[in-house]
């Protein structure tokens, strides 16, 4: 049998009506003891195990016994303190995913946060900022060790609260997407190219012929801790307006989403507002991204919103969407062609680009490090700590110049980006903390270097920051 294979038989062919049986999926509508702005809160990492179907129950590294970890919940401007209690024989790190928080407490080590020592303890105190949905995950290099960072269950929402109100909802719901049981091949199976007739600006004359390294796959998926068909549907009525909190939380994809007959209407990237809200038929979440959205339940069915690749949604990554008084198998239609474009959401330039202005040129060795592939920056290796040196305060143009065959979804902690062009378009109001790059692509963000100390800049797929992609910028 092979790896996926168990999935269709725990799964869908095995739900039919029994799918209100099963076990309940986790964070849908969480009402657990930490969904409240609270100002304490307590994270145990440990090792945990995950039932993702009845006949698939993976050993892991998780928070307080689960994962998904528990949604913090938090005020904005309100200060708050996080114990972490490390239950392991290793350091660990909790970084806070796009907070404008302290190198110190940002949780990575390459920016000076102390770690959590193996069987000790350390408290997080910070003031959480912007509001909006954000994420909190291990930040501890793996290399060739697919047991740590952030190949284990060792992730989470985390949501601060602001004073807008998001909306009026008939439900709301957080959705993780996840790969498991990560390992090496040499054969490549990415799915990752946002649109491969889109521009190639930074396609080399001549590509590099020499044969790759080994890279890390995986073909077990879910959603939160249920792969698809192992979980509870989530339950609708013709008519709901239901909002979703979707996260790549994977470390190895990026991934695509859909509902068939349904529409996500995007009202925010990364937990920032968009300045134009739009409808699309998929979604593109890039690892470390996140995409707020609603969907208007307008077509009574039994429906499986998932990934639209056959062996990635027959591996587990999906879940099913059930209309009142329906009861039928969970139907599955293709999704329309489709390209995911960030300036959709955008609006036109109206102010000047900054004078200051930052290149990032990436490109990839093939194994530069024995069997695997290094990556660099400028054509220089980590950490470029002296390279990029800014000034408090000051707006920046960074460019982007991806010189390699895969898109890559770039994070800097502890700033917002905004997107000011990509694919050879022009757009503003975009902002975001995670960036995906597409396959010898171009892409151009401003932003202000408004939080002193060291800044840590990163592929946020785990084997390419293992490897070298990353880089440090000093705000002094």
């Amino acid at each position: 049998m092979q790896r996926r294979e168990f999935l269709k038989l725990a799964g869908l062919s095995a739900a039919g009506g029994r799918l209100a049986g099963q076990q309940p999926q986790s964070f849908l509508a969480p009402t657990g003891p930490q969904d409240v702005a609270r100002t304490d809160f307590s994270l145990e990492i440990a090792p945990i195990t995950v039932e993702l179907a009845p006949n698939r129950i993976l050993s892991t590294i998780g928070y307080n016994g689960i994962a998904p970890g528990p949604l913090l919940r938090m005020k904005e401007g309100v200060p708050v303190t996080v114990n972490v209690v490390n239950k392991t024989d290793v350091p660990e790190f909790v970084h806070f995913h796009g907070l404008f928080i302290p190198a110190e407490v940002d949780g990575s080590e390459e920016e000076g946060t102390p770690a959590v020592p193996p069987h000790g303890s350390r408290s997080y105190k910070f003031t959480p900022t912007p509001a909006g949905t954000r994420w909190y995950h291990t930040h501890t290099m793996a290399m060739d060790d697919l047991h740590r960072g952030s190949y284990t269950g060792m992730f989470g929402f985390l949501v601060i609260e602001g004073a807008n109100n998001p909306g009026n909802y008939d439900q709301e719901h957080y959705l993780a997407l996840r790969d498991w049981e990560p390992y090496f091949t040499s054969q490549s199976m990415d799915n990752d190219d946002l649109d491969a007739t889109g521009p190639q600006p930074e396609k080399p004359a001549v590509l590099d012929t020499r044969p790759v390294g080994i890279e890390v796959q995986a073909d077990i998926f879910s959603i939160n801790d249920k792969a698809l068909g192992a979980g509870d549907p989530i339950r609708v009525k013709p008519g709901d307006r239901v909002l979703f909190h979707f996260l790549n939380a994977s470390a190895i994809e990026i991934r695509h989403l859909a509902l068939p007959g349904h529409k996500f209407n995007v009202i925010a990237l990364d937990g920032n507002p968009v300045p134009t809200p739009a409808a699309v038929d998929v979604l593109l979440i890039g690892p470390g991204e996140r995409v707020d959205a609603w969907v208007q339940m307008n077509q009574p069915g039994v429906w499986i919103m998932g990934g639209p690749e056959d062996m990635v949604r027959d591996g587990g990554l999906g879940i099913v969407i059930e209309y009142a008084n329906q009861r039928r198998t969970p139907q599955w239609t293709a999704p329309p062609k489709f390209n995911w474009d960030y300036t959709v959401f955008g609006k036109p330039p109206s102010q000047p680009a900054p004078t200051e202005k930052l290149d990032m040129i990436f490109e990839k060795v093939p194994r530069g490090a024995g069997k695997f592939n290094t990556f660099t920056v400028n054509g220089k290796t980590y950490p470029h700590d002296q390279e990029f040196v800014l000034k408090q305060g000051t707006r920046y143009r960074l460019t982007f110049h991806n010189r390699t065959d895969d898109s890559h979804p770039l994070h800097l902690h502890r700033h917002n980006l905004e997107i000011a062009e990509i694919y050879g378009k022009a757009t503003s109001g975009v902002i975001k903390d995670t960036v995906v790059v597409p396959t010898y692509g171009r892409a151009t963000v401003d932003f202000t270097a408004d939080q002193p100390g060291l800044t840590l800049f990163h592929c946020h797929i785990q084997q390419h920051m293992d490897f070298g992609f990353k880089a440090l910028l000093r705000c002094s």
